[in-house]
């Protein structure tokens, strides 16, 4: 992977900080894309020194996933600047939850445009490019939650479910130019935002996972790495679920 350009959306989120630096350390060039980059609160520049400083290569661009001409914007500037995309991991999302009774359209349209749309508006930028190269890998990130439903994730579920059948569409057509198209669908992840759940709520989630514990991300990121990678050059149109045994299929 040295030297393959690498671009994640999303990449400022806790998930997206560790598949940077997963694919960073196996030697590919990477951009984390994400709409934050550059705003009041933003962590993103020291999280980049910090890169800079074990010796990993990452650069931070802010872009808007959900606008098809800001998608195109970031990915010409990264080809100038850079060079071709090889590697696309979409792993930039949201959750507005609701049950569907409470659900109003803005949450709808929110996370369907931010975790749905997204991926074509990224991936057709790029998968021309993979196509006439002769090498590819996109890797969309999806969840457990939209392999077997959510209770008040109607919005969050469709568009990662929605997420996997893109991913089995456009393996077939790529497939034989040297491209794969993959899904990861993690399951509950030690990050802040579930780390936050109230403390009986959290211990409920794990009793359900036959592991016993969360996630890592790092873990998420290894088998983004392995997918993203040529010893994954016979895996596409799979979707891997990383959720400690809580759905198996």
């Amino acid at each position: 992977m040295t030297r393959r350009v690498a671009l994640v959306t999303g990449g400022v989120g806790e998930l997206g900080r560790s598949i940077c630096r997963r694919l960073a350390r196996n030697g590919c060039r990477v951009v984390a894309v994400d709409i934050n980059v550059g705003r009041e609160g933003d962590e993103s520049a020291s999280w980049q020194r910090e890169m800079a400083t074990a010796g990993l290569e990452v650069t931070l661009v802010q872009g808007d996933v959900t606008d098809f001409d800001s998608c195109e914007a970031v990915v010409r500037d990264i080809e100038r600047g850079i060079g071709p995309v090889d590697i696309l991991v979409n792993c930039a999302g949201i959750t507005r939850d609701a049950t569907l009774r409470k659900m109003d359209k803005a949450k709808w349209d929110a996370v369907l445009t931010t975790n749905l749309d997204s991926v074509f508006n990224m991936t057709r930028q790029v998968i021309d490019g993979m196509t006439e190269r002769g090498w590819g890998r996109v890797v969309n990130i999806s969840s457990l939650n939209g392999e077997k439903g959510q209770f008040g994730q109607t919005n969050y579920s469709a568009a990662k479910a929605g997420m996997h059948g893109f991913t089995m569409a456009l393996a077939q057509e790529v497939a034989r130019r040297g491209v794969t198209v993959n899904t990861v669908s993690p399951g509950y992840m030690d990050t802040r935002m579930v780390r936050a759940v109230r403390e009986d709520v959290l211990a409920g989630i794990i009793a359900q996972i036959p592991i016993g514990r969360l996630a890592k991300t790092d873990e998420i990121a290894a088998m983004v790495a392995f997918l993203a990678s040529d010893d994954g050059a016979y895996v596409t149109g799979a979707n891997m679920s990383v959720n400690g045994g809580q759905h198996m299929h």
